[in-house]
């Protein structure tokens, strides 16, 4: 099983500016797709951007224009800088790696391979 590693996250004032990283224990094939799922107030999940090896990437609509996910191969390390930041970024963030890394429901589901220990974003207005 490969291990994912969180850091970053915190509080900041809508308008600020935050990085997410994420490095894996290990490069496989389990962890070709990677991105961050973001877990907000009502338990809902959305997978919030994602980026294959071959750096083609993934936004969903709030994130584009404002967010960037990028990856340091060598390091097994996914980044994403949130930017412009507002209320409805607030949530607990959390990096997952997979084959694919589907719409879910909830988060830390079983149907992604991997998933990080979770890390908060707190904007406030």
């Amino acid at each position: 099983e490969v291990q994912l590693v969180e850091s970053g996250g915190g509080s900041v004032q809508a308008g600020g500016s935050l990085r997410l990283s994420c490095s894996a224990s290990r490069s496989t094939v389990e962890n070709s797709r990677m991105g961050f799922y973001q877990q907000g107030q009502m338990n809902d999940c959305v997978l919030v951007s994602a980026i294959n090896r071959d750096g083609t990437t993934y936004y969903d609509d709030p994130a584009k224009g404002r967010h960037t996910i990028s990856q340091d191969n060598a390091k097994n390390t996914v980044y994403l800088q949130m930017t412009n930041l507002t209320a409805e970024d607030t949530g607990v963030y959390y990096c997952a790696a997979g084959l694919q890394l589907p719409r879910l429901t909830r988060c830390r589901s079983r149907l992604v391979s991997s998933w990080g220990q979770g890390t908060q974003v707190t904007v406030s207005s």
